[in-house]
């Protein structure tokens, strides 16, 4: 996909789309206006490729940072085994949000013969939010997938991804990013001990 406005360039793929909801909070706000959120929802593929812009609306903005408040406080009540409570709130939001259809989808036949999806109408944010929701409750219910969350060794990140690297030894949210800030400070603090 081509860059342009609105167009969403995630800083890392968390392996779910609820996790990189997530982490669009950090490090700093990227879902503050109806252009930032709308290539969001392209960018991470809510819709299918080529559907065009995404007609967000003022409102959704705030809808999608309170949806990630609670897969937030479901995601950190699972990592902390926190007791019962922690999960009520949370937990109340996104089986709410759950609730309406997923944008609808049909299959069509490209030019190239080629089935492709398309949406049968453009996506409410309702329906939008359902899509991020139950992909959240398809994770934190799935035991395997919940295993495999992890929170990023970097100083001060507090991404949350999937794991799904071979033999589960996966340690930053990224390599490029902060699995480079740790070689270099590692490096720093090597040449430090050798200069004294």
């Amino acid at each position: 996909m081509a860059e342009g406005p609105g167009f969403y360039a995630p800083r890392i793929d968390a392996g779910r789309v609820c996790l990189d909801l997530l982490a669009t909070g950090h490090p700093h706000e990227r879902l503050d206006d109806v252009g930032a959120l709308a290539g969001w929802i392209t960018g991470v593929g809510l819709v299918p490729p080529g559907t065009g812009p995404v007609r967000a609306e003022a409102a959704w903005p705030a809808a999608f940072r309170e949806l990630r408040g609670a897969v937030g406080g479901l995601v950190q009540a699972c990592l902390q085994s926190e007791g019962p409570a922690a999960y009520v709130r949370p937990l109340a939001q996104l089986n709410e949000a759950a609730r309406p259809a997923p944008p609808a989808l049909r299959a069509v036949l490209l030019d190239d013969g080629v089935l492709a999806r398309q949406l049968v109408e453009p996506p409410t944010c309702a329906e939008l939010l359902a899509a991020v929701a139950r992909d959240a409750l398809d994770l934190l219910t799935d035991p395997a997938s919940r295993e495999a969350l992890r929170r990023c060794e970097g100083d001060n990140c507090p991404i949350v991804y999937l794991d799904t690297s071979r033999g589960r030894r996966r340690r930053w949210c990224s390599s490029e990013i902060c699995g480079n800030r740790e070689r270099v400070a590692r490096h720093r603090r090597r040449a430090a001990l050798a200069r004294t």
